[in-house]
């Protein structure tokens, strides 16, 4: 019998597992990793978080990812070079982590690696007759990671939730609901990576059917592609910094949001291939804003992301919500963009997911992590109902190192 599953049986019946989560997000600012102990399986799931950094990615690495980066046409060659290629990278990153860590490879049981996503295509945006389906695409070739660091990894999770009916995105609320839920309050989890999401928890003990997950539109995509259009040294406006310097134009903002995804039911997903450098140009065409200065233009852009979030929130649970609202990603260290939100959501309380024991830069990270733990030892839970159902399924695919 085959070694590794051996080996992947007794991981299934161990009481906890040590647990590599890596996660790189439309931001591609470099690569999270976290050293997760995960005790237990499904809602008795327990973490611990060992370690956690982010690993910079540098401007060769930006670069070579931009080559393929949310454009409907590339080389071929070059994807299929750049996906064992960052396999190889996220590989090395990895075991680099580790040394210093001092944490043999030998000493953790599985990688789990979301990849880089460069194309995100739900029937809703590509609407191409000859696929009348959903898909999505992430590079990093699972198998060079395995055998570049030894050990077993599990990856292409969001594969097998289109497989089954679902959109690739945001994968969010099963973790969540597996970590966070709370018996005492409900509970939305914000993520403001490059697209914005939120999971939507019930109170711990009420029906799971009720969990949602959705995409509501940019979060820093816009922002960061357009600091670095207008600041070349910069890579992102730190702190909201030059945004507060700026007033929001309101036809560029009204033209900004006239797109039916905005109006459209929940859950829904999208990605910069819809909001993306060309979609601001145009906008800026339409209504006449083409000269805008660049810090009105950023707080213009802030106020979108905001409004995104507060629509899609209202959308969901009435004019006036009173939710706690916890915040993760690269989004909550921006106080301009928080204090949007809190304008806009004015019966919410906002705090970062830091108040709940979890370091919101990690989450990403810990979420993939957990969805490991589960494809090794967990059952398959089904999330929501409706057109909001979340598939029961188990996700990702497994990478022996050997």
């Amino acid at each position: 019998m085959n070694p590794y599953l051996v080996r992947l049986a007794q991981l299934a019946q161990q009481p906890s597992r040590r647990v590599i989560g890596l996660m790189s997000g439309t931001s591609l600012d470099g690569l999270d990793v976290a050293l997760c102990r995960l005790h237990g399986h499904g809602l008795a799931t327990r973490l611990e978080l060992e370690e956690f950094t982010t690993v910079p990615y540098s401007a060769d690495m930006r670069h070579r990812i931009r080559q393929v980066f949310a454009r409907p046409q590339v080389s071929l060659e070059y994807l299929t070079l750049l996906h064992a290629w960052l396999g190889r990278t996220h590989g090395t990153m990895v075991a680099a982590c580790l040394e210093q860590w001092q944490v043999a490879p030998a000493a953790v049981d599985l990688i789990a690696s979301h990849g880089q996503t460069v194309y995100h295509a739900p029937h809703h945006q590509h609407q191409h007759p000859d696929f009348p389906l959903n898909a999505t695409l992430q590079l990093g070739d699972a198998d060079h990671l395995a055998v570049h660091t030894g050990i077993i990894t599990v990856s292409d999770f969001r594969q097998k939730h289109v497989a089954a009916g679902g959109e690739g995105a945001p994968l969010a609320a099963y973790g969540d609901y597996l970590l966070l839920s709370s018996p005492d309050e409900e509970r939305l989890l914000l993520n403001l990576g490059g697209i914005a999401n939120f999971t939507y928890l019930p109170r711990a003990g009420q029906d799971a059917h009720t969990v949602f997950s959705t995409d509501t539109g940019p979060g820093n995509t816009l922002l960061d592609a357009t600091v670095r259009t207008h600041f070349p040294t910069l890579a992102y406006d730190a702190n909201g910094q030059l945004a507060a310097a700026g007033r929001a134009h309101a036809g560029l903002l009204a033209t900004l949001l006239n797109h039916p995804f905005f109006e459209s039911n929940l859950p829904k997903t999208t990605g910069p291939e819809l909001f993306s450098v060309a979609y601001l140009q145009q906008a800026q065409q339409r209504s006449a804003t083409p000269a805008l200065g660049p810090e009105d233009l950023l707080a213009t852009l802030t106020e979108f992301s905001a409004l995104g979030v507060a629509r899609a929130v209202r959308q969901a649970f009435g004019a006036q919500p009173k939710l706690s609202i916890y915040v993760s990603g690269g989004g909550a260290h921006n106080p301009t963009l928080l204090a949007a939100l809190r304008r806009h959501l004015p019966g919410c309380r906002f705090a970062t997911t830091q108040a709940l024991g979890l370091l919101p830069d990690a989450k990403e990270a810990v979420l993939f992590a957990v969805l490991a733990n589960e494809a090794v030892a967990g059952t398959p839970i089904s999330l929501g109902s409706g057109r909001q159902r979340v598939p029961g399924v188990s996700m990702g695919k497994i990478s022996w190192p050997g």
